[in-house]
């Protein structure tokens, strides 16, 4: 079976503030282009299908744009809910869409009911496990710990159990959504899922599993032949400049052995870095290529030029991050509360909070320990709000 694998669509996601509607239009279009020209069995989105729990109308409707399109087209899909859906809102009407082949997964309760689909070769079980919030999923599998191995190794025993009971040869696939050992992040593009414990999960949960479809971190990666990451289809962030972007194209052969090619995804508009004085890097020739380019500027101006971001963008009308770093100045402690709390965990940030009001003086172990439960509440909390 020929499996089409992809993730983290983020529809409604902004990039500095500028709308990528149309830029996520054209993914879908060539999601469904690739799904018709490949034949494929399935198509498999692993979660993180809107950027919020209340995505704006003009997601909505770019999502109905695909299913209707994946409908038309006759190709079942196997989809589940992330970290940045609502699993309610997304859930709705999911035994409805079911009927045209789509197959949603939003519950942790039907983690271990797979939808079955066959090919010549006989059946492949397909095991949905949205992304399970450790504190919220816990009691639902019993598990030892409020931890993301726990709950997620708890989920995985009920897939196995239900593969074991299934017909000899059938072949199996699980979509996930979680931060596997082992893998790669991107900076300033994903959100943090720590409040949960160590966020990490090893590969050892899949164990038995013919095809782990991943979906959370926005880089495609292979963890091992038999678990990949798609990544996003969009760069989310300037981190992401230099990374491709891909979906896994799967064969899925009868033995439960695959093979896999990355397909590349198209690129609506590049990304870019520039640093230099202002008035050189508007002369210069070399950077009219640029001029389409999403960009980020540095400028290394001794004085910080009048109008500088009105003046760049006359030239490169995309420039959407401005920095300063004068030449020769010493470098300065970041400024604003945005920089000093980027690339910090929310339990980070609390334990620096706490050092400043008195005086350096770090949490104790307990201290700790009430933080991080307060942390982890709060997140609970949250995610309780975005799922009501």
């Amino acid at each position: 079976m020929r499996l089409l694998h992809t993730s983290d669509w983020h529809l409604g996601r902004t990039f500095h503030r500028e709308s990528i509607t149309d830029h996520q239009r054209i993914f879908v279009d060539h999601l469904l282009a690739t799904a018709q020209e490949q034949r494929v069995g399935a198509v498999l989105i692993a979660g993180d299908v809107y950027d919020r729990a209340i995505p704006a109308l003009d997601a909505v409707a770019l999502y109905d744009h695909a299913l209707n399109g994946l409908a038309d087209l006759g190709v079942p899909v196997l989809m589940i809910s992330g970290n940045h859906d609502s699993p309610r809102r997304l859930g709705v009407a999911s035994r409805l869409i079911e009927r045209c082949g789509i197959h949603l997964r939003t519950d942790p309760a039907t983690c271990h009911l797979p939808a079955v689909l066959h090919d010549a070769h006989g059946p492949v079980a397909f095991y949905g496990l949205p992304y399970l919030e450790p504190a919220m999923t816990r009691e639902e599998f019993g598990a030892g710990a409020p931890t993301h191995e726990a709950v997620l190794g708890a989920a995985m025993d009920r897939v196995r159990a239900d593969l074991a009971v299934r017909p000899a040869g059938t072949r199996s696939v699980v979509l996930a959504h979680a931060f596997v050992t082992g893998a790669a992040e991107s900076r300033d593009s994903e959100r943090d899922i720590t409040a949960g414990g160590i966020p990490t999960v090893s590969p050892r949960v899949f164990d038995g599993i013919d095809y782990v479809a991943l979906g959370h971190l926005h880089r495609p990666q292979k963890i091992t032949d038999r678990i990949r990451y798609s990544g996003s289809p969009l760069a989310y962030s300037f981190a992401e400049a230099h990374h491709p972007k891909t979906m896994w194209l799967v064969d899925l052969h009868p033995e439960g052995t695959l093979t896999a090619e990355a397909l590349p995804c198209p690129v609506p508009r590049a990304l870019a870095t520039l640093t230099g004085r202002l008035e050189d890097l508007l002369a210069a020739p070399a950077h009219e290529a640029l001029r389409e380019a999403w960009l980020s500027v540095t400028l290394t101006d001794r004085q910080r030029p009048l109008h500088a971001m009105d003046r760049l963008r006359a030239r490169f009308p995309h420039t959407v991050h401005l920095d300063f770093a004068p030449e020769g100045a010493p470098a300065a402690a970041p400024s604003s509360y945005a920089e000093r709390t980027r690339h910090r965990s929310d339990l980070e940030i609390a334990h620096a909070f706490v050092g400043d009001v008195r005086g350096q003086r770090t949490p104790d172990p307990a201290e700790a320990a009430l933080l991080r439960r307060a942390v982890e509440e709060s997140r609970t909390e949250e995610a309780r709000k975005e799922t009501a």
